[in-house]
């Protein structure tokens, strides 16, 4: 495999399980040193890097829960100390903003907390984590924040989960306009529904997975490394011209 990320240096978060875990290791496989943040899981933190380090790359642990009271400022100060002591650089070429999800709810079923916990963990966790990363992104560097089809959607069952997600991807075009200066891309990837842990509850009811297969373009699920290739794409030369963009991942889902 092409080792055109040699020398980067990567964090994702809620690298280690899914999507997350499945773009950790395509960011190492092309030679980034990448940073698995995780929030309570370390065993599935560490199998990521494992699996990393059994395949020649290169990765680390780093724990945090996004967004919460003192955990960035921690969060930093580790990566601080691994990068400079691997690279002799604080500085991060890759920013992966995976953490997210929410439960799903009309507007009547809605609560404040689940309204609270939607926005902490998809849009306030993100770009708090990426406001104190400013100065230590690296000129020339990508950032890839990971939304979802939900934020085109119109089911009532999930209107915060929608809302939350379309600030993501405002979020991304407003702050590539900011970052475009310093030639730093920014870009959103919009998966639908993607095989694993967390959809196992439609996977395996067949009527529900095939309400879903009947609504998909290409007719079957999403698997975590096709969302994976995407975001490699995006964080490595070939998508140095593009930003401000929100790809769409699903599949033709729901078209």
């Amino acid at each position: 495999m092409q080792k055109d990320l040699a020398g980067k240096t990567a964090l994702v978060t809620g690298g280690g399980r899914g999507i997350g875990r499945a773009m950790a290791e395509r960011l190492a496989a092309a030679g980034a040193l990448v940073a698995v943040n995780y929030a309570g899981n370390h065993q599935a933190a560490a199998d990521t890097v494992a699996a990393i380090e059994a395949a020649g790359g290169q990765a680390f642990t780093v724990q945090a829960r996004i967004g919460e009271p003192g955990e960035n400022e921690k969060l930093i100060a580790a990566l601080d100390k691994e990068f400079t002591a691997r690279t002799g650089s604080k500085e991060i070429d890759i920013l992966i903003n995976n953490i997210g999800g929410g439960d799903y709810a009309t507007i009547l079923d809605s609560t404040e907390a689940l309204y609270d916990q939607t926005f902490n963990n998809n849009v306030r966790g993100p770009f708090l984590l990426t406001r104190a990363l400013y100065h230590h992104l690296r000129d020339h560097g990508r950032v890839v924040n990971i939304s979802s089809t939900g934020s085109r959607l119109t089911d009532p069952g999930i209107i915060v989960y929608s809302m939350a997600k379309a600030a993501v991807e405002a979020f991304t075009r407003v702050l590539a306009q900011d970052l475009g200066h310093r030639g730093i891309t920014v870009n959103a990837v919009s998966p639908g529904f993607t095989a694993g842990e967390t959809n196992l509850h439609v996977t395996e009811d067949p009527e529900l997975a095939k309400g879903v297969i009947d609504f998909t373009a290409l007719k079957r699920f999403g698997q975590p490394k096709e969302i994976a290739d995407i975001v490699y794409a995006l964080a490595s030369p070939l998508g140095r011209w593009i930003t401000a963009q929100t790809i769409d991942a699903s599949g033709g889902f729901k078209l």
